[in-house]
């Protein structure tokens, strides 16, 4: 029998509770995370190892900076366009398929990349990669919906998007020695860059349709009580969200946080696109080294980068902070950004650049777990594919505009100070979407707290 103050026989069920739930979270973080990293670190490299490629296919091709901007841009009109009916056929066949599907034709086009010649060729890949690729990330964030609660979801989603910063890392050590090997079987350099680092995609695909369960109830490595455990978290938080599983795909599509959402995201990435596409350039102009030791420098860059991404996600999590987590690094990267275009000193321009970067990488988490805050089930499908598709076409203005920028001026420096812009404009953004999610929770509390007060 208890005696009095005697918890154990309480808190017995609460503790095993406890325990199924992180053995469950500890073996889906196991055995999906690192997949779908692998995955998007290929996508990534695909979509942006032109950067890289641009520093002698431009100049055998005869491409200017404005159709080299042009080229790397139209991939992610592609891509916008495509975005939502991506995501609704991911429901219709599975993610598991559509996720293989998906990787499986980007790597054959990354291939392709290295058979052009013409700068409409250029265009007609670039634009056909984006439809191609279109779906995957924002089919991503939709999936970790189905695994992991809402008080997990920044770490989560850091812990596959850290892909980005280590996919820059890797694409860095390695593009030196791709490029030198010019001459070898009639290929140039920029050709064995697409075929070596789009072939591994094609591959993956089929690790993705092999490993890669489509729900809970598929997971053969989770127990009976795991599952059991892990749904009802799940169901938890479906019904705290503003756009539920009961909302509709127009509901979503509509909804002023999803495009507030697709706002943030669109003015912050088109500061680390256009940084993206033209830092092996700005680089190599501001210190004159060569691509290996760029590619070095951009690789430390991505180490750096990575870190801040784990750090700033998982004190957002402890926190349950998400705002200043994205709004400061925002302001960072802008002053960052105006420092690097005010200066033509060699080792500010790549400490600012290095700055921006680790900035950016830190507001990926916080910010990218805001969405499955507020949607679900099917509205979280289409609200996320939506928000994606607003944010891609910063992938053709950033580049674009940096294009016409140094065509215009003859150096980066102007597109540099530009984005400030955006970098100010995301932090705004950010700021008024969370102020009114705050309003949001207040709403649906009050009637908690009128019934405890009677």
């Amino acid at each position: 029998m208890p005696v009095p103050g005697d918890m154990s026989e309480a808190s017995g069920p609460a503790a095993l509770d406890s325990l199924i739930a992180g053995s469950a979270q500890r073996k889906t973080s196991l055995r999906l995370l690192p997949i779908i990293g692998v995955g998007y670190g290929l996508a990534f490299m695909d979509r942006v190892n032109i950067s890289f490629a641009s520093l002698r296919m431009n100049s055998d091709l005869h491409f200017s900076a404005t159709m080299y901007g042009l080229g790397a841009g139209l991939f992610f009109i592609g891509y916008a366009v495509c975005e939502v009916p991506s995501n609704l056929l991911m429901l219709r066949f599975g993610p598991r398929r559509w996720l293989a599907r998906i990787m499986f034709t980007w790597g054959l086009l990354a291939t392709a990349m290295m058979f052009v010649r013409t700068p409409m060729q250029f265009y007609a890949v670039r634009l056909l990669l984006g439809i191609a690729e279109a779906g995957f990330f924002p089919g991503v964030l939709y999936y970790l919906t189905l695994w992991f609660p809402v008080r997990m979801r920044a770490r989560a989603v850091s812990r596959f998007y850290i892909a980005f910063p280590l996919a820059s890392t890797l694409m860095g050590a390695v593009a030196g020695w791709l490029m030198n090997l010019d001459g070898r079987f009639g290929l140039a350099g920029w050709q064995w860059l697409f075929l070596l680092e789009g072939l591994p995609a094609v591959l993956f695909s089929f690790v993705i349709l092999r490993l890669l369960p489509d729900s809970i109830a598929h997971a053969r490595w989770l127990t009976g009580e795991e599952k059991s455990c892990l749904q009802i978290q799940l169901n938890t938080d479906s019904q705290q969200a503003h756009l539920g599983h009961g909302a509709g795909v127009w509901q979503a599509l509509l909804s002023p946080k999803v495009w507030m959402m697709g706002g943030f995201f669109f003015f912050a990435l088109t500061c680390s696109y256009a940084y993206s596409f033209s830092a092996p350039a700005i680089l190599q102009n501001a210190t004159g080294w060569s691509v290996a030791h760029v590619g070095y420098m951009l690789a430390v860059f991505g180490l750096a980068g990575a870190v801040s991404m784990l750090i700033n996600s998982a004190h957002s999590d402890r926190t349950g902070e998400r705002a200043l987590h994205c709004i400061v690094p925002c302001l960072v990267m802008g002053a960052a950004f105006l420092l690097a275009g005010s200066t033509q000193v060699p080792w500010v321009v790549v400490l600012s650049l290095a700055i921006s970067f680790v900035a950016f990488t830190s507001i990926l988490g916080p910010g990218c777990s805001l969405p499955t805050q507020f949607l679900a089930g099917r509205a979280a499908a289409a609200g996320i594919a939506a928000m994606n598709t607003i944010t891609m076409f910063s992938g053709f203005v950033g580049p674009y505009l940096m294009g016409v920028m140094k065509d215009a001026t003859g150096s980066y420096q102007a597109g540099l100070r530009g984005l400030v812009v955006p970098s100010l404009a995301a932090a705004i953004v950010m700021y008024v979407l969370t102020r009114s999610l705050a309003r949001y929770k207040v709403r649906i509390a009050s009637p908690n707290l009128a019934n405890e007060s009677a």
